[in-house]
């Protein structure tokens, strides 16, 4: 029998008692995971820089090695992940609705887990620890398909889990990694219906588009992100630059991160130039529309393609508008459902904007890059849902639960 399933069927199997973990059990498996990979810091680092080193060899882009990348910081922020899941309600159990029906039956809906989440991802191992945590924490087991070029430090984290995990007496096969990370078994993973519940798939928009086009198991979609900035004509000037810049190049690597940056003529012939500049200060690759060409003729031209590309690297677009309806219709057709800003001082502008665009999270002043589990008080994601069904914008532990009705009789039958 393959890997796939073997590990699917032991997965199946582990979620039945997963399920019915208390929260005391489930709250010592995230300490002892945490403590795991706090006491095996040096052991990480060094299988992740064999997948740091084969990347290099194979001259992957800047923007995959820093998300493949893993530090002490990156690490103890995944420790403090686990540690602040920790402390988040356990959302199994709860009461969603009661109600009686004349014929005295008593309805509860209640909260319970999805049953085994498969998830494929790419590069990034830190979702390793972020799954894991949502996942056991909501009583779900995680069947996980990272990447190849992950595969060392996906290996040594997910041995550091399932030690915590048989220690505290849960089956360790609630966290599994399947290792063969061939096409062909990944394509099987999609049709795995006897064993998985439910797939997420995190990456780019070719995987995410392959995954929801192929799958048999049903998907919770985390879509890409061409996420925009729309700096209206009164726009605090400093203000804007701070938040562009942020949202561009704090980690241009991420979904979140801006890749169009729509601008108010009239805001523009006062302040593009410093903007680009500043921009460029910080090793943005600027390329610009015709307009913007017109005020900026160093710029590079900015082409069709452009704005639907997730560049995820340190190149932005910048689009010159006349109005904030043409730069709502501008997101409204190259927009991926992500996250879109608008910095004014209008409100009323700002009423309009947030109220007509349709994406996961909309901002008013505010950098993009807060679309995050982490910022919201979720502790870890386990991704941002582009979808409406049936979650949407980062997806935290509630989001990983579905619920049944259990009803209470003395009795009854049916006329």
């Amino acid at each position: 029998m393959s890997e796939l399933l073997v590990k699917g069927k032991a997965a199946k199997q582990a979620a039945k008692i997963l399920s019915q973990a208390t929260t005391e059990l489930k709250n010592q498996a995230l300490h002892a995971i945490a403590d795991g990979l706090a006491a095996n810091q040096s052991l990480i680092i060094e299988a992740n820089q064999k997948d740091l080193d084969r990347a290099r060899a194979a001259n992957t882009s800047t923007a995959i090695m820093d998300r493949l990348a893993l530090t002490e910081k990156r690490i103890q922020d995944m420790v403090i992940g686990l540690k602040q899941v920790i402390e988040l309600p356990d959302p199994l159990g709860e009461v969603l609705e009661t109600f009686n029906r004349p014929n005295g039956l008593t309805v509860n809906k209640v909260r319970v887990p999805l049953g085994v989440i498969g998830i494929i991802y790419e590069a990034r191992p830190n979702v390793t620890v972020d799954a894991a945590a949502l996942c056991l924490k909501t009583g779900n087991c995680a069947f996980l398909r990272g990447s190849s070029s992950a595969l060392e430090s996906n290996k040594t984290i997910i041995a550091i889990v399932q030690e915590a995990l048989a220690k505290v007496g849960l089956p360790k096969e609630s966290v599994q990694l399947l290792e063969d990370t061939s096409r062909d078994t990944s394509d099987q993973m999609l049709r795995l219906n006897q064993y998985l519940d439910v797939l997420i798939p995190r990456g780019g928009a070719g995987l995410i588009e392959h995954v929801v086009k192929n799958a048999t198991v049903p998907v919770l979609e985390t879509g890409s992100g061409i996420c925009h900035i729309f700096i209206n004509q009164d726009a605090d000037a400093t203000m804007a630059i701070d938040i562009a810049i942020n949202a561009k190049t704090h980690r241009p690597g991420v979904c979140n991160a801006i890749e169009t940056l729509l601008v108010h003529q009239e805001w523009a012939e006062k302040h593009l130039a410093h903007l680009v500049q500043a921009l460029k200060d910080k090793g943005v690759e600027v390329r610009g529309c015709e307009k913007t060409r017109q005020l900026m003729a160093d710029l590079s031209l900015a082409v069709e393609e452009d704005w639907s590309t997730e560049y995820l690297d340190l190149i932005l677009a910048i689009k010159t508008v006349s109005s904030l309806e043409e730069a709502m219709d501008h997101i409204d057709q190259y927009g991926s459902g992500h996250s879109e800003c608008i910095i004014t001082e209008n409100e009323k502008h700002a009423t309009q904007f947030m109220n007509g665009i349709d994406a996961a999270a909309v901002y008013h002043n505010a950098s993009t890059r807060f679309t995050d589990g982490f910022e919201f008080g979720f502790g870890a994601e386990i991704g941002i849902s582009t979808q409406k069904l049936h979650a949407r914008g980062p997806m935290g532990l509630k989001e990983l639960t579905s619920y049944k009705y259990l009803i209470h009789g003395t009795g009854q039958t049916r006329a």
